[in-house]
């Protein structure tokens, strides 16, 4: 059970959560709160857990729901009341599930209660009295169909676990096996010397690659001869390597299937793995590394093998570009974000390949304590490079980009200065530095730490760090010169040349203005400038037309 001091530290987190969140809700429930009510926010904030990846819903009474201040609750008033509630509860809930606990926190300004609310189980959509419930932002209503079957569809027969009838080992290659031995041995070092002794289907069976002697579709994946590949028809096992030049026109590629413990050992040899040099601020040495962390690399491949929709018969793609590799694979991204397998860093609470899973962890090539990505993000942070961008935004593809050089400066710089940084932060910096969007939120909290400047949405990283001559000038390329700058250019010019039409006075500003402005806005800037110093400042005025102005000194 949670101690008071970390309940409290969870309470203020849930409470500084921005904007809505479907798997939290904050109630006053000053003096009571009806209890079919309750019972629908339960069944709702199980099934928006499940849904947003969430190991628990809360539901939060004593406090206000738009400002979020403590007013206290009198609900339930004793511990009897609390706990009979569970029973209550559980009695109209879907498999008679009920809060995982009440915790009750005293405040100066009130009593507050936590109802810890267990995320619907994979598969299972939990009802209240027969009937399903979710949010819509921070309206109750009823599970729409299609959130309905998404709970409903994670639970499918294991494609990786089926039989291949007629498959025997000798349909598995004997190099891969042998690989497969070593690797098993580093991961399950205690039974190093009795592996030896086993014959091959003793230790695919406890290596739990076979079932009870059978070959699955996993073994064939992992360790099948190239011939096998027949045996998981109409499922395809294939890897395309491509090596695109600067202008993205391909110079070379190659296939690989079965068996991948070898042929991802192959790929990963193909991929040109250079030296890359930087040079810190404030220093005369460089900083050599490889463009590429091995782990990374093997990560985001490992990763594209293990979570591969097999059934939509598309190859893995691994493309290699003079600074950028990119990893595609068939099939939705089943956590949904990759902010929630950050927070979460632990396993997910399924796999669409759980048998093949369990194969590559115990073969050595994945970790399934969930923290396998996190690690991927922690590497690069730790390197100073950008972090591993994901592209969730088709509906049956995950691409993962991971660059090979720096982007920004001040980035690197930042990540330099401050080596204990949180990685959730990280993750907002490289947002900004890669020109993402980030809410206002977000924004605000970077900018209270001093780590951006910039109006939300035009941000940019600080350049505190800028010393160079070359980050100084990318700087204020970002950050622009304010507005009596721009008025004064205008006006020199018009002392200059004795009038400026408004084409002139776009080239003379266009590219002063901060890089961090689109060309729209850019233009904005300038009409505005121009409405600012006529009809407010009266300096110059338009003695041409709209269509054909000619800006002159006020007199």
């Amino acid at each position: 059970m949670m101690q008071d001091a970390e309940l409290k530290k969870l309470f203020g987190e849930l409470r500084a959560l921005p904007g809505e969140n479907e798997w939290v809700d904050f109630k006053e429930a000053k003096n009571g709160f009806n209890f079919d009510k309750l019972g629908k926010y339960f069944s709702a904030l199980s099934n928006e857990a499940n849904l947003k990846d969430k190991q628990w819903g809360w539901l939060i009474f004593g406090v206000t729901d738009k400002t979020r201040k403590i007013v206290g609750t009198n609900y339930k008033p004793n511990r009897i009341g609390l706990d009979n509630l569970k029973h209550e509860v559980a009695r109209q809930t879907t498999n008679n599930i009920t809060f995982v606990e009440i915790h009750e926190l005293i405040f100066s300004e009130g009593r507050v209660l936590m109802f810890q609310i267990p995320a619907a189980p994979p598969g299972i959509p939990i009802a209240w009295q027969g009937h399903y419930y979710g949010r819509d932002g921070e309206s109750l209503v009823a599970l729409n169909i299609q959130e309905l079957e998404e709970i409903r569809s994670q639970i499918k027969a294991d494609w990786s676990a089926e039989i291949c009838e007629g498959a025997g080992t000798n349909d598995l290659d004997s190099d891969a096996l042998k690989k497969a031995r070593e690797e098993y041995k580093k991961k399950q070092p205690g039974f190093a010397n009795e592996v030896n002794r086993w014959d091959d289907l003793t230790f695919l069976n406890k290596a739990k690659v076979i079932i009870q002697g059978n070959i699955t579709r996993a073994a064939i994946v992992l360790l099948g001869k190239p011939e096998s590949e027949h045996f998981i028809a109409p499922g395809i096992a294939k890897i395309t390597w491509v090596l695109k030049d600067e202008h993205g026109v391909d110079k070379d590629y190659e296939h690989f299937g079965p068996p991948f413990i070898l042929n991802t050992n192959r790929i990963l040899a193909k991929i040109r793995n250079l030296k890359y040099r930087y040079l810190p601020n404030e220093t005369l040495f460089p900083v050599e590394i490889n463009q590429y962390d091995p782990y990374v690399i093997r990560e985001a491949l490992h990763n594209c093998i293990a979570h591969q929709n097999y059934e939509l018969k598309e190859r893995i793609n691994v493309i290699e570009k003079p600074e950028e590799l990119i990893f595609n694979n068939g099939g939705s991204f089943i956590p949904k974000t990759i902010e929630a397998v950050i927070e979460q860093n632990a396993p997910p609470k399924y796999y669409r390949n759980q048998f093949l899973t369990t194969a590559m962890a115990n073969l050595n090539m994945i970790d399934t304590i969930g923290g396998g990505i996190r690690k991927m993000f922690t590497v690069q942070k730790d390197r100073f490079f950008p972090l591993p961008s994901y592209d969730l935004s088709k509906p049956n593809e995950v691409t993962v980009k991971i660059a090979g050089k720096v982007l920004n400066e001040n980035y690197t710089q930042l990540l330099i200065e401050n080596p204990n940084v949180d990685i959730r932060i990280v993750m907002l910096l490289d947002k900004v530095q890669k020109r993402e969007k980030i809410n206002k939120e977000e924004a605000n909290l970077l900018k209270k730490q001093k780590l951006i400047e910039g109006r939300h949405p035009n941000i940019f990283i600080t350049s505190r760090v800028a010393v160079s001559a070359a980050d100084k000038a990318k700087y204020i390329k970002y950050r622009g010169f304010n507005n009596a700058h721009y008025k004064k250019m205008i006006i020199d010019f018009i002392k200059e040349y004795s009038s400026a039409s408004k084409k002139e006075i776009n080239d003379l500003l266009m590219d002063k203005i901060s890089d961090a402005l689109s060309e729209r806005q850019k233009q904005s800037k300038i009409n505005n400038l121009l409405f600012s110093m006529s009809s407010r400042d009266k300096t110059i005025r338009n003695d041409g037309s709209k269509k054909k102005s000619k800006w002159v000194l006020a007199e």
